[in-house]
């Protein structure tokens, strides 16, 4: 059982790495493209790691793979921006996990929307 501590801590840090996202590293690399959703954080109880989910949601997969590959290689330059924004003593090992929340919704929307598009169109035959 996680404590609430723990969920605090984990909800901060989604915030947090989600504002580092889209406003500095956005900025300091143009390889972040689309949507970028941090979906969960998972601080460990020792506050040594934690794991980052993150959903990107982009005109193809090829650039939703960029922008996760990017992100994963400005780790270092998320956690220095996290360390000057929490109250802690220490910042987490950031271990990025790409979560394809976003991607499987916006699929199931299109789906939907299809399946009332053909519903309108075979009642007028």
């Amino acid at each position: 059982m996680r404590s609430l501590r723990g969920e605090r801590l984990s909800a901060e840090y989604q915030k947090a790495v989600y504002e580092v996202i889209s406003t500095k590293l956005k900025y300091k690399t143009d390889r972040i493209r689309g949507i970028v959703s941090v979906t969960k954080a998972d601080v460990s109880p020792d506050l040594k790691n934690a794991k980052i989910y993150i959903s990107v949601l982009a005109k193809d997969a090829e650039e939703a793979k960029a922008t996760f590959a990017a992100i994963k290689e400005h780790a270092s330059t998320i956690r220095y921006e996290l360390a000057h924004m929490m109250r802690s003593r220490t910042v987490p090992e950031l271990h990025f996990l790409w979560d394809e929340t976003m991607e499987y919704g916006d699929k199931i929307d299109r789906l939907i929307k299809q399946l009332h598009k053909d519903e309108e169109g075979g009642g007028e035959a």
